[in-house]
């Protein structure tokens, strides 16, 4: 625990995210930027039969 009584989170360096190719996923991806995290390289999307599927690489460069 830190000094101001906060927990810290640890942070993985890279993350993908994956999901349906909605506004939930994207809300995700907006979080982890908000958070700190940077894209990394673009965005995969793929078709399973029934709805888009898409997956967004993210990486943290902040201080842990």
């Amino acid at each position: 625990m830190e000094k101001s009584g906060h927990v810290k989170t640890e942070r993985l360096r890279y993350r993908i995210l994956t999901g349906p190719d909605d506004k939930e996923f994207c809300e995700r991806v907006s979080k982890a930027l908000e958070e700190g995290y940077d894209l990394y390289g673009s965005p995969s999307i793929t078709y399973n039969g029934e709805r888009c599927i898409v997956a967004q690489a993210i990486v943290w460069h902040g201080a842990l």
